[in-house]
C-alpha cells in the first residue's frame, strides 16, 4: 500500500512540476523562432520578446527609428503557427496608429510599414484571447 501511494504522490508532483514549467512564458524562444520567417527580401533588424507576465501587462511597447522610404514588416510569433490573440500595433511619432494585425476581428501574422517619414515609431503588443500573452516577434527592412 506504501508503494501504490508513493507513486501516486510522486506522478502528482511530476505532472505539477510540468504544468507550472509548461505554463511559463518564455519570450526568447518565439522572439528567434520569427527570425527566419520574415517575408523574402526583408533583412532582420532586431527581435522583441513579448511577455504579458501571465495577464500582469495588458500591453509590451518598444520604439524604434523608422527611416523615410523604407519598407519595414513586423511579424509575430506564439504558441506554435497560431497568433490568434496577440496584436501588434504600430504608432508614428503624434502617437497616431498607422498600422495594426487585427483588421475586421481577424488577427495576421504579420504587417508591413512603407515609412513615409522618418522619426520614432511606436511598436506595441497587445493580447485579445489566447495567445496566452506570450509571444515573439522580429522587425525586418527593405529598401
Amino acid at each position: 500500500m506504501k508503494k501504490v501511494l508513493f507513486i501516486l504522490v510522486f506522478v502528482s508532483a511530476i505532472s505539477a512540476a510540468t504544468t507550472v514549467l509548461n505554463g511559463q512564458c518564455n519570450p526568447d524562444n518565439f522572439a528567434n523562432a520569427c527570425i527566419p520567417k520574415l517575408a523574402s527580401g526583408f533583412n532582420f533588424l532586431k527581435s522583441y520578446k513579448v511577455d504579458g507576465e501571465g495577464g500582469s501587462k495588458d500591453k509590451v511597447e518598444y520604439s524604434y527609428v523608422f527611416t523615410k522610404g523604407t519598407q519595414y514588416m513586423i511579424n509575430l510569433c506564439a504558441n506554435g503557427a497560431n497568433t490568434d490573440g496577440l496584436i501588434v500595433t504600430l504608432f508614428d511619432s503624434g502617437r497616431n496608429k498607422v498600422a495594426t494585425s487585427k483588421i475586421n476581428g481577424q488577427f495576421i501574422s504579420a504587417i508591413a510599414y512603407p515609412c513615409n517619414a522618418t522619426g520614432i515609431y511606436y511598436i506595441q503588443y497587445t493580447f485579445d484571447g489566447s495567445a496566452g500573452n506570450c509571444g515573439g516577434s522580429a522587425l525586418g527592412f527593405k529598401r
